[in-house]
C-alpha cells in the first residue's frame, strides 16, 4: 500500500536536524527534572568523603549517615524512574510547532474540511498551506528548559555542587579508602592504632600551595626553605621520623616527638617509620637569582631632558625591588678646560626602578623615567648598571651600559656657554675663578641679540658679582656652590626659552612642520611626534601669554576694552579639545579637514588675548588690588634698574648719546628709557623716536638724569618706591595663611634689597645698586607668586574675562599623581601619567601607604573597608 503524503512530509525532511536536536533536549530536560535529587545526593556524599569528614565523626554517626544516604539513593532513583518518560518524535515536533506563531506544522498536517469543490475556497486553502510551509521552513531547534528553581527553591543542588568543587580542590581521593577501615573489626583497629599527618609549606613569597604529605607518594619537588611539619598520633614511640633534607646537626629532637618541624635545605629522603608509614624522595629546588637587562629599543630623551630607559627584569618567583646606578666613566672623559681639575667627591646617582603595580613580577618590562638635566654629570660619559632583588635577598646585575648621561640640550649659544660654566663650577670649586673669567669674557660688550633682554644680562651680572665676591674672599662652600649653580640654570632657561615672541615662533614652526608632514603623507609615528611637539609648544605659548597678562596691566583706572560682538570665550581645555580633534581627523585619514582645522587653530592662537578677570579697582577684592599694586611696584623697580644700567654704560662708554642707542631699548620699547619713564606724574610716555624728543607727557626727567649724572635723583626715587612697598606690605591680605606669611617674608627681603640699592645709589656704586635692585625684583616676583597661591587657596577660581582664553594662575589643584583636574567645568583630565615627576614611584608610595593603613586595626571599620576596596583593584 502506498504511503500517504501530506504537505508536511517534505517540510519534515528539511527539519530533520532541528527535530533531532529538540528531541535530545527533551531527553536532557526530563532527565534533569527526574533525577536532580539523585545526583545532588551523590555530589554531597562524594564531597564528604573527599574532604575526610567521616574521619572526624564517631563510627556510629558515620554508619548512620551511610545508611540514610543509601536509603535516599534508592528512593530518589525509584522516583526518578517513575517520573521519567522517554520523549517521542511527536513530542519534539509539537515542541517546535509551539515555538512558532500560528502552529505551521499542525496546519500543514490538516486537511480542508469545508468548500472542497469550490475553486475559490481551494485557492484560499492552497495559499494558506503555502504560507504555513514558508513559516515552517524557518523552524529552529528549541532549547531545553533546564531550570529547576520551582522544584528546588532552596538551591540544594548548588550547595551539593559547591561542596564537590571544594572537595576536588582541597580534598583527596585517598581519603575515601579510609571508609573500608570502618567496617566490622576495622574501626577498633584504626581508633587504637598509630596515625600521622604532615605538611610541606613552601616559602610565602613563592605563592605555591602547601602539600599534604598523606596524599604524596614517591618523589616530591619543593623550593628550598620549605617548612615540613609532621604530627604523630597514638602511642609514643610507635612512629618515628627520619630525614636527611634539613642538614641539621644541632638541636635535633627525638625522632619520636609527637610534633616535629624543620626546613628543607638540600635533596634527601623523608621517612615515617612504623605502622602505616611512608617514605619520600625530596628534591630541593634552588631559588634562582633575578636577572635584569637594559633595552635599547624605546630609549629616548625629550626636549626638556626627561630620560626614558626601558628595561626587562625576570625572576622565578618575582622581583621585589630594583635600582639604577649611574657612575662617572673617568676613562672615557675628555679632561679638558674646566674638567682638568680634580673633581669634588660626588656619590653615584642611584634611582629606584619602577615596579609593576598590578600583575606578577616574574617577567616584566618597565621604563625608568627621570630628568637628570641639572646634575653635574649631564652629557658626561657614565656607565649605567641596573640591580634587582628578589624576596630571598638575591641580587641580579645588568651588564654596564656606557652612555652619556641624558639631559636637556641648549641650542642658544649664550645659554650653552652658561650651562658649560655651571658644569665646570659643579665639577670642582677650584674652577670658581676660571668660571668668573669666562663669564666676564663672553659677556663683555655683548653684540645685539646675544642676550634676549636686559633682564637676562642683569641676571648674569648679579650672578657674576656674587661669584667673584665668594672667590675673592675664599668663601665658596657647598651651599654657595649650589646656589650659584641654580641661578645659572635659571639664567640658561631664560636665554634658551626666551619670551612670548620666542614661544610664538616655536608654536608657528611646530604648526608648519605638522602641516608639511600631512601634505607629504608622513607616517603615523611621525605625525604623532609632531602633534605632541605642537601640544608642548602651544602649552608653552599659553604659559607665556598668562605671564604676560600678569606682568602688564594694560587697563589703567579699572577700564577694560569693550568686548566685540563676535568675540569668543575659550578655556585651555577647549584648546586641548581642538588639538584632540585635529589628531582624530589625521588618524582617520581626513587630511583636508585636519589641514583646515589646523589653519583655524593657528589663526585663533595668533589673535588670542589672555585676560585675568574683569574690572579694575572698582569691584575688585583686596587681594586683586594688592596684586596690581605689587605689579606696579615691580614695573617701577624695573624702570629704575634700567636707568641705573644705562648710567653704568655711560661710565664705560662716554661717547654714547645719553644711553639712547638703538640697542638699548627699555622693556617697553622706548629708546633709552625704562618702564619708569611711562609712569603718570613722573615721566612722559616714551614713544621712541629721535634722541632728545620729548614724550607726550611733557619733559623727560630720564634724559635730564643721564645728562646731569642722576644717581642722587635715582636714590630719592628708590627711597620713595621703598616707602610705597612698606605701605603695601602693611595692607597685604592673607595674614595667618602659609602663602600670606611667605609673601610677607618675600616683601621684607625686597624692602631690605631696595634699602641696599638706595644706599649704593647715594654712594654712586652703580654695580652694587644693580645687584640689590635685581634681588629686590626677584623677591617681589616671589612675593606675588606666594600671594597668588594664598588667594587661590581661599577663593574659588574666578571666571575669566573677555577674550579667547581665561584662567588664574595657581587656582588649580593637582591630584596625588600630579595631574590637574579638568578645566572649564569639565570632569577628568587629559594630562598624561608619564609626565612630570616619576609617577611610578609616586603610585608605589601611595599603594604602600594604603597597605600600611589597612593593617592598623584601631582605625574605624568604615575606613578599613574603604582601604580594602582600594586594594582589591590591585
Amino acid at each position: 500500500m502506498q504511503r500517504q503524503t501530506t504537505p508536511l512530509t517534505p517540510v519534515l525532511t528539511r527539519l530533520r536536524r532541528p527535530l533531532t536536536l529538540t528531541w535530545a533536549g527533551l531527553i536532557a530536560e526530563r532527565l534533569v527534572r527526574a533525577f536532580w535529587p539523585l545526583w545532588s545526593l551523590v555530589a554531597a556524599v562524594a564531597a564528604m568523603l573527599l574532604l575526610g569528614l567521616h574521619d572526624l565523626m564517631a563510627l556510629e554517626v558515620v554508619w548512620g549517615i551511610m545508611v540514610a544516604a543509601l536509603l535516599a539513593f534508592v528512593i530518589f532513583a525509584v522516583r526518578g524512574l517513575r517520573a521519567f518518560r522517554w520523549p517521542s518524535r511527536e513530542d519534539a515536533l509539537a515542541r517546535i510547532d509551539a515555538s512558532m506563531p500560528g502552529h505551521p506544522l499542525a496546519a500543514l498536517a490538516d486537511a480542508q474540511a469545508v468548500g472542497s469543490g469550490d475553486a475559490g475556497s481551494e485557492a484560499l486553502w492552497r495559499a494558506h498551506q503555502a504560507r504555513m510551509a514558508e513559516r515552517a521552513a524557518e523552524a529552529r531547534a528549541v532549547e531545553p528548559d533546564l531550570r529547576l528553581s520551582e522544584r528546588d527553591p532552596f538551591g540544594l543542588r548548588y550547595i551539593a555542587l559547591l561542596g564537590l568543587v571544594v572537595a576536588l580542590l582541597f580534598g583527596s581521593v585517598w581519603r575515601v579508602g579510609s571508609v573500608a577501615g570502618m567496617g566490622p573489626g576495622g574501626g577498633a583497629a584504626l581508633a587504637n592504632g598509630p596515625a600521622w599527618e604532615g605538611w610541606i609549606e613552601p616559602p610565602a613569597y613563592t605563592g605555591l600551595p602547601s602539600l599534604y604529605l598523606n596524599d604524596q607518594t614517591g618523589e616530591i619537588e619543593v623550593p628550598e626553605g620549605s617548612r615540613v611539619t609532621v604530627r604523630l598520633y597514638g602511642e609514643v614511640g610507635a612512629l618515628s621520623v627520619a630525614e636527611t633534607v634539613s642538614g641539621r646537626t644541632e638541636d635535633v629532637g627525638a625522632a619520636t616527638d609527637p610534633e616535629q618541624g624543620f626546613d628543607i635545605t638540600q635533596d634527601g629522603t623523608l621517612m615515617i617509620d612504623g605502622p602505616g608509614g611512608k617514605s619520600w624522595t625530596v628534591t630541593a629546588l634552588p631559588d634562582q637569582g633575578p636577572s635584569v637587562q637594559i633595552m635599547q629599543t624605546g630609549a629616548e630623551t625629550t626636549f626638556d631632558g626627561q630620560m626614558s630607559q626601558p628595561f626587562r627584569a625576570k625572576d622565578d618567583y618575582g622581583v621585589v625591588e630594583g635600582r639604577a646606578v649611574f657612575r662617572l666613566d673617568m676613562a672615557e672623559l675628555d679632561r679638558r678646560h674646566g674638567l682638568q681639575a680634580d673633581p669634588d667627591p660626588r656619590d653615584a646617582i642611584e634611582l629606584d626602578l619602577p615596579m609593576p603595580i598590578t600583575g606578577d613580577r616574574i617577567d616584566f618590562t618597565e621604563t625608568l623615567i627621570e630628568n637628570l638635566s641639572q646634575h653635574p654629570w649631564a652629557h658626561l660619559p657614565v656607565t649605567l648598571q641596573l640591580e634587582v632583588r628578589d624576596a630571598d635577598g638575591q641580587a641580579g646585575l645588568s651588564a654596564p651600559e656606557q652612555m652619556r648621561l641624558p639631559a636637556r640640550r641648549f641650542f642658544d649659544p649664550m645659554a650653552a656657554a652658561v650651562i658649560e660654566q655651571r658644569r665646570d663650577l659643579l665639577w670642582s670649586m677650584e674652577n670658581g675663578k676660571r668660571v668668573t673669567q669666562v663669564l666676564r669674557a663672553v659677556s663683555h660688550r655683548p653684540e645685539d641679540g646675544l642676550f634676549r633682554s636686559e633682564t637676562a644680562y642683569l641676571k648674569l651680572r648679579v650672578i657674576l658679582r656674587r661669584l667673584e665676591t665668594l672667590v675673592r674672599h675664599d668663601s665658596l662652600d657647598k651651599a654657595a656652590q649650589d646656589e650659584i649653580a641654580q641661578a645659572l640654570w635659571d639664567l640658561a632657561i631664560l636665554l634658551e626659552e626666551g619670551d612670548i615672541g620666542d614661544a610664538l615662533e616655536r608654536m608657528r614652526a611646530a604648526q608648519e612642520r605638522l602641516s608639511e608632514a600631512m601634505r607629504n603623507g608622513a607616517t603615523e609615528e611621525e605625525i604623532a611626534r609632531l602633534m605632541q611637539e605642537l601640544r608642548e609648544a602651544t602649552n608653552d605659548y599659553l604659559r607665556q601669554k598668562m605671564q604676560q597678562a600678569q606682568r602688564e596691566n594694560q587697563q589703567q583706572n579699572g577700564d577694560n576694552p569693550p568686548m566685540s560682538d563676535d568675540a569668543m570665550q575659550m578655556t585651555q581645555q577647549d584648546l586641548q579639545d581642538m588639538m584632540d580633534r585635529i589628531q582624530e581627523l589625521m588618524e582617520q585619514g581626513r587630511m583636508a579637514e585636519a589641514q583646515e582645522a589646523l589653519r583655524q587653530f593657528q589663526e585663533m592662537m595668533e589673535n588670542m588675548q589672555v585676560t585675568q578677570g574683569q574690572g579694575g579697582q572698582q569691584g575688585q577684592s583686596p587681594g586683586q588690588q594688592a596684586m596690581e599694586g605689587l605689579a606696579e611696584t615691580l614695573r617701577n623697580q624695573q624702570g629704575l634698574s634700567d636707568e641705573a644700567f644705562r648710567d653704568l654704560q655711560e661710565q664705560f662708554n662716554p661717547g654714547a648719546q645719553s644711553g639712547q642707542s638703538q640697542g638699548n631699548e627699555g622693556r617697553d620699547g622706548g629708546q633709552g628709557r625704562g618702564q619708569s619713564h611711562d609712569q603718570q606724574g613722573q615721566q612722559g610716555q616714551g614713544q621712541g623716536g629721535q634722541p632728545g624728543q620729548p614724550g607726550e607727557g611733557g619733559q623727560e626727567p630720564g634724559n635730564q638724569q643721564a645728562e646731569n649724572g642722576g644717581p642722587g635723583d635715582l636714590a630719592g626715587r628708590q627711597e620713595a618706591l621703598r616707602r610705597e612697598l612698606e605701605r603695601q606690605r602693611g595692607n597685604l591680605p592673607g595674614a595667618g595663611t602659609e602663602g600670606g606669611d611667605a609673601a610677607r617674608e618675600s616683601l621684607e627681603r625686597a624692602d631690605r634689597a631696595m634699602e641696599g640699592a638706595e644706599q649704593a645709589l647715594r654712594g654712586n656704586d652703580l654695580p652694587e645698586a644693580l645687584d640689590r635692585q635685581s634681588e629686590a625684583m626677584e623677591a617681589l616676583r616671589e612675593g606675588m607668586r606666594n600671594l597668588g597661591e594664598a588667594l587661590a587657596e581661599n577663593s574659588q577660581q574666578q571666571q575669566g574675562g573677555q577674550g579667547q582664553a581665561r584662567g588664574e594662575a595657581g587656582a588649580q589643584e593637582s591630584d596625588p599623581l600630579g595631574r590637574q583636574a579638568g578645566q572649564g567645568g569639565r570632569v577628568g583630565t587629559q594630562d598624561s601619567l608619564l609626565q612630570g615627576e616619576d609617577v611610578y614611584r609616586r603610585a608605589r608610595e601611595l599603594l604602600d601607604e594604603i597597605r600600611r593603613r589597612s593593617g592598623e586595626g584601631e582605625r574605624p571599620d568604615v575606613e578599613l573597608d574603604y582601604l580594602k576596596r582600594l586594594l582589591d583593584r590591585f
